[in-house]
């Protein structure tokens, strides 16, 4: 099966998290989209996505090709029909978006073109439940069911390693410990959704972790930690503090002091000791949060909503975010207050004022850190931020002013 995960045109809403990646490259529950597809379809994916992402995440086009819409999470009915379907046959939502197709290369050029489809078949998936991400906000509101999902799909038919002895453990059957982890003098409840320790990743002493939880790859729990599910750590990130139903995509820190809720992480973030994040308005009002797709802030219809922050942002010791903040991507936020609702990629500097972080000083501590994960910056980076930089100068209002 040619597996295709395609971004359409509801991609803004994820913003800034997908300014360097496909939508279905997101985490939600254990996996990324992405990894739930190949996984249930055992099948290598490749990306209809942004031009200027293209090089990194290619397109792949066989005579016969399956498409399914980044934004959907797999479930045994859904991959049931699609594996049932026939050539030249989609799946549409009850307000017509495309969810998944089969077509051969004749349609899919005439697709890329946006040329008629004359032998395709629609059909209306009204009957068949899914879970489809529709705002940034659906990440952390859905990922409940996401690591409920992915747990089942991950520790189907295997052992869980051995629970140490040292541990307080309420629920075991939901708790799965993959090889090389390590959780010692903890208290780990899943009576209220599984927890999930993989390879190499270690809770330290003291953590308190209330299900559903998922530590990804040589993540690491810090030393007393309070964490309430439905949260998700990505690969080899550290936490710590106080952290309640949210995402950290990967290689991102929280690891000290202070309050997350209800907030979704990029990769390569840190926050400085004892930031807090505000998830709830005094007044218990929907939180209203900057929509790219509008250009302008957004009523989520939620109570609780915290910090949405881009790859590559990081803030100082001491910073308070209120309640819906988008920090972009490529941020540098410090200083006494609280910052902007939305700050916009590129940004140094806090309540005092903002300048503009410049590409050759992003590239220079971005290298720093990846270096301390042995891993190297490459061109294909640079070009996706460098594009990046430019897109996102219109939200830089201070370099309008000096211009």
């Amino acid at each position: 099966m040619n597996l295709i995960l395609f971004d359409n045109e509801i991609r803004n809403r994820f913003l800034p998290l997908v300014y360097t990646k496909p939508v279905s490259e997101l985490r939600i529950g254990i996996l990324t989209i992405t990894e739930k597809w190949e996984k249930w379809l055992d099948s290598k994916a490749s990306y209809i996505t942004q031009d200027y992402l293209a090089e990194k995440y290619p397109l792949v086009l066989r005579t016969d090709n399956y498409l399914i819409n980044g934004t959907v999470l797999p479930n045994k009915r859904l991959i049931k029909l699609i594996q049932q379907m026939e050539i030249n046959q989609a799946f549409l939502s009850s307000e017509g978006e495309l969810i998944a197709a089969r077509l051969d290369n004749v349609e899919f050029d005439n697709l890329l073109n946006d040329r008629e489809l004359e032998e395709l078949e629609g059909i209306d998936l009204m009957n068949t439940p899914y879970t489809k991400l529709n705002n940034v906000w659906d990440i952390f509101k859905l990922n409940g069911d996401a690591l409920k999902s992915d747990f089942n799909l991950i520790t189907h038919g295997r052992d869980s390693q051995p629970i140490s002895e040292t541990n307080r453990i309420a629920g075991k059957e939901q708790i799965f410990i993959e090889e090389g982890a390590s959780v010692e003098f903890s208290i780990l409840n899943a009576t209220t959704g599984p927890i999930y320790i993989g390879k190499n990743a270690k809770v330290l002493d003291g953590s308190i972790i209330r299900g559903g939880f998922a530590l990804c790859e040589k993540a690491v729990v810090k030393m007393g930690a309070k964490i309430y599910g439905p949260t998700t750590v990505g690969p080899v990130s550290k936490v710590g503090g106080e952290i309640s139903n949210s995402v950290i995509q990967g290689y991102s820190n929280k690891g000290h002091d202070g309050y997350l809720g209800n907030s979704v992480l990029g990769e390569w973030c840190n926050l400085g000791a004892d930031t807090n994040v505000s998830n709830l308005k005094n007044n218990y009002a929907p939180v209203k949060l900057w929509n790219y797709e509008e250009e302008r802030f957004v009523d989520t219809g939620e109570q609780f909503c915290g910090l949405i922050m881009g790859d590559h942002s990081k803030c100082g010791i001491n910073t308070m975010f209120n309640t819906g903040t988008v920090v972009g991507i490529c941020c540098n936020i410090y200083g006494a207050g609280y910052p902007r609702n939305f700050i916009p990629s590129f940004t140094w500097g806090g309540p005092a004022g903002y300048t503009t972080y410049r590409t050759e000083k992003v590239f220079e501590t971005t290298e720093r850190v990846f270096a301390r994960r042995n891993l190297t910056l490459e061109l294909q980076d640079r070009m996706i931020l460098l594009r990046n930089f430019e897109e996102s100068a219109k939200y830089r209002s201070w370099e309008k002013e000096k211009a």
